[in-house]
């Protein structure tokens, strides 16, 4: 996905893959996003799942952030599926090195306005359990993204899109933000590819 920031161009990525059978999968999770030519967001994740209803599926497993001055590494635990009125969730609780904790939360949902038209919201949140003065982040909710992407599915495995993505940072981590010379908000035109 390429973002039309107002300070520089970025490029992003979000990627979901499993292999494995219905009742055991492994599953890997990455995004990030690279601006100015290096990389400044990178996380991966690599989970087991297995199903515990018709709708959700328990995850656990690692977790490795890279950022340009360090990495940071975590194990977790958390659920995925569809919430009622067909809301996607992604919502896992990580243990980190030196007791650093954190929970993630991603809500997701599909919009067809056609068969082939689909206009897609999605929110998500970081949240952590103390202050990591290295990384600049702050501790409580440390940042909020949502979008908008309304994509075309010239097939379904190839749907090119075009959307408006806003993110704030909160807390000491905006403070850090504003500190290193960079924006708490931003907002973004975005296009990218569902493939």
């Amino acid at each position: 996905e390429w973002q039309n920031q107002r300070d520089d161009n970025v490029l992003g990525w979000d990627v979901n893959a499993w292999i494995g059978t219905d009742r055991n999968r492994a599953l890997l999770r990455a995004e990030g996003e690279r601006a100015d030519g290096s990389t400044t967001e990178n996380r991966l994740e690599l989970l087991w799942l297995r199903p515990v209803s018709a709708y959700w599926d328990l995850v656990a497993g690692v977790r490795m952030d890279t950022e340009p001055e360090s990495t940071r590494n975590y194990v977790g635990i958390g659920m995925q599926g569809l919430a009622p009125q067909w809301i996607e969730v992604e919502a896992t609780l990580w243990a980190g090195e030196s007791g650093q904790t954190a929970a993630t939360l991603k809500l997701e949902y599909e919009l067809l306005l056609t068969n082939r038209l689909i206009l897609t919201p999605t929110v998500e949140t970081d949240i952590y359990g103390e202050d990591d003065e290295e990384n600049e982040i702050g501790d409580g909710v440390s940042s909020l993204k949502a979008g908008l992407r309304l994509r075309y599915e010239i097939r379904r495995e190839f749907a090119p899109y075009v959307g408006i993505s806003w993110e704030r940072s909160f807390g000491d981590t905006a403070d850090y933000a504003r500190a290193a010379g960079e924006r708490a908000e931003t907002t973004s035109f975005v296009v990218g590819l569902r493939a």
